[in-house]
């Protein structure tokens, strides 16, 4: 088994546990009606996605 010739600075570990922390997902605002969106989803509220709507919506819907 290979085994570490010096011992890891607490500097150098907390920088890589660092990396490993939960971060809030960021969120985009729709271009359509101006609702919070995750990137790279269609809109739950439009159904509009890079411009075009992809999901039908009915009147009187959510």
């Amino acid at each position: 088994m290979a085994n570490p010739k010096r011992r890891q600075s607490k500097s150098r570990q907390r920088m890589r546990q660092g990396a490993n922390r939960w971060k809030a997902p960021t969120l985009k605002s729709c271009p359509e009606c101006g609702t919070s969106v995750p990137g790279h989803v269609a809109c739950p509220s439009c159904g509009y996605y890079r411009g075009r709507q992809v999901i039908s919506k009915v009147a009187g819907e959510g």
